[in-house]
């Protein structure tokens, strides 16, 4: 998140430690300066605390990114590319928070050198939601296993590798799996 918590508190004249002696409960001067420049991560109570001592809204600490859009020029279906009967826009790929990513190295199943693919990581609780997908699984000693979850048992997970070679594979339920949900491809 960008806040504009630097820039409200020089506007009203304040140094760092007259807003942490502001906080309730007080802060230092050196907490503060960590949110200000983003060492330290802004939580929605932290948010609320410096705006309280700013006396301003949180709202007014939380700089949103410029997002761009797209004009759609054409919808394409089974007729073909046509005009939309009116002004439609879509925004770029924005990765959500916690989503991790897979660069593909080498073509390999549906996937080209290139491509990268965002994941959504998933507990055990949620394991079932990425079913018939494709899922990056951690592994013992730093590695991974990307594969497509076949099934889940009570303590294991049926994938099949996008080689396909040996088959399907039976594995221990991992601490987590990350569901792909994104495709981003170059043309």
């Amino acid at each position: 998140m960008i806040t504009a918590i630097r820039e409200v508190r020089r506007a009203k004249g304040l140094t760092l430690d007259e807003v942490a002696r502001a906080c309730l409960p007080p802060t230092t001067a050196q907490t503060i300066g960590r949110l200000e420049m983003g060492t330290r991560t802004v939580s929605v109570d932290w948010l609320n605390r410096i705006a309280a001592a700013l006396g301003v809204t949180a709202a007014d600490l939380v700089s949103l990114p410029v997002r761009e859009t797209l004009p759609v020029a054409a919808l394409l279906g089974p007729r073909g590319a046509v005009a939309p009967r009116r002004p439609l826009a879509v925004s770029p790929p924005c990765p959500t928070g916690g989503m991790v990513a897979v660069t593909v190295s080498a073509s390999i199943g549906d996937y080209r050198a290139g491509d990268e693919l965002w994941c959504e990581p998933l507990g055990p609780d949620r394991f079932a939601e990425a079913l018939n997908r494709d899922i990056l699984l951690p592994q013992p000693a730093g590695r991974f296993l990307f594969a497509r979850l076949l099934g889940t048992g009570p303590d294991t997970l049926a994938v099949l590798p996008p080689d396909r070679i040996g088959g399907p594979r039976i594995l221990p339920h991992p601490v987590w799996i990350a569901r792909v949900c994104r495709l981003v491809r170059t043309l």
